[in-house]
């Protein structure tokens, strides 16, 4: 396996593609889970992923020949990007497969850089097959995403980094999807410090190397089902689950709802947009045991659709209790419109939405259906609305 050496070796030749990303302490996540929370903001990088790391070292490696086969890769989006810099840098044609739904942004990206973009499947696994299929076809040199040493190599120098300017850190979390980013940063800071604690964090509905580590073999999931659509792996990488088992020290899942919290208090409080993979670290804080400890969250990517920023920004706000929308059966009479706006107003809720359907309700004709929305600042504010209408003799249903 590979040593600290290995790593040290890598980081000569990353630096000359990547830039500084210094780790940024995060008092809102501290706050949280009441531990020292420190980010490393890959989603700034070069290429707006850590993946240009792998992806460099790998291909400065390559031998001329294998060059001028040209390149091949599968991606679900951040390894195209750096295997088409990485082409682009040496003056090598790159060809990446991509699953049919990855963002725009990242199609575009990969293609400014001079790569041939192929769309194929839905998941990642279905964009891999395309390019094995391209790659036996063709004769292209395949660079893997992470079942590949040297591309492992190349994402640990993030680990050398960390370790650098926090050398007491005690956790750090990383992002899992094939496994070739936490194999690299687990095994170089355990190189450096064994008493580091290196956790991995999957979306629930794509947790292949927990699945792995529980069966004690590789194996492929039924479905790859979240919205962090860089992690929708259905099969972990035979050389990153030997990694995995001899190195990290355990695996968290969260939800596609804790990755939409996460991703509100990113952006509010830190102002740095992250993509839905980039920020399970930030989501897995609240399920850590440990406390009072330095803690790292490897931020991986940035290379999120524009679109997709004010859907993740409203769902964060709904989970984090920010928007509250409910419906409460009025008496059909003048003025309950009026009364629901005065009860609101004295417990400071901002009304953005209202919809009074006389004709919803067939059970009372008597009565009328009001549903609302409107912005609280968390929990005990809508609880606090709850409960002054309850105190009036009404009940209102939450609708999120």
């Amino acid at each position: 396996m590979l040593k600290l050496e290995d790593f040290k070796q890598a980081k000569k030749r990353v630096d000359e593609v990547i830039i500084p990303t210094p780790l940024i302490y995060s008092q809102p996540f501290s706050d949280e889970c009441r531990n020292k929370v420190y980010i490393k903001p890959e989603n700034l990088q070069r290429t707006g992923a850590f993946k240009i790391r792998g992806a460099y070292n790998k291909i400065s490696k390559l031998s001329q020949e294998d060059k001028e086969k040209g390149l091949i890769a599968a991606s679900a989006g951040n390894h195209a990007q750096g295997v088409a810099y990485a082409a682009h840098m040496q003056g090598v044609k790159a060809v990446i497969c991509m699953p049919a739904h990855t963002p725009l942004i990242k199609v575009e990206n990969t293609e400014q850089l001079g790569a041939e973009v192929v769309l194929h499947g839905e998941v990642y696994d279905d964009a891999y097959a395309k390019a094995v299929e391209l790659m036996k076809k063709e004769g292209y040199t395949f660079i893997h995403p992470f079942d590949d040493e040297d591309v492992i190599e190349g994402q640990g120098t993030i680990a050398l980094e960390i370790l650098e300017e926090l050398p007491d850190a005690d956790i750090i979390l990383v992002p899992v999807g094939g496994g070739g980013l936490i194999s690299g940063v687990a095994a170089a800071a355990k190189a450096i410090n064994p008493q580091v604690k290196m956790i991995g964090v999957e979306p629930e509905g794509a947790a292949s190397a927990l699945a792995a580590i529980n069966e004690d073999a590789v194996v492929t999931l039924a479905e790859a089902n979240t919205i962090a659509d860089g992690t929708a792996v259905k099969t972990i990488g035979s050389t990153p689950f030997e990694y995995i088992k001899k190195y990290v020290d355990g695996i968290i899942t969260v939800t596609d709802y804790d990755l939409m919290k996460a991703f509100l208090v990113m952006v509010e409080k830190h102002k740095l947009v992250a993509e839905n993979s980039g920020i399970l670290p930030l989501a897995a804080l609240r399920k850590l045991n440990e406390k009072n400890k330095k803690v790292v969250c490897l931020v991986s990517g940035g290379n999120i659709d524009v679109r997709s920023i004010s859907s993740m920004i409203n769902k964060g706000l709904i989970e984090r209790g920010r928007i509250f929308s409910f419906s409460v059966q009025l008496p059909d009479k003048p003025g309950q419109l009026v009364y629901v706006s005065q009860v609101l107003a004295k417990l400071n809720a901002n009304v953005i939405a209202v919809d009074h359907n006389q004709f919803r309700n067939f059970e009372d004709f008597g009565e009328v259906e009001l549903r609302v929305t409107c912005e609280t600042n968390g929990e005990s504010h809508i609880h606090a609305i709850m409960e002054a209408f309850r105190k009036d003799g009404y009940t209102i249903t939450r609708i999120n």
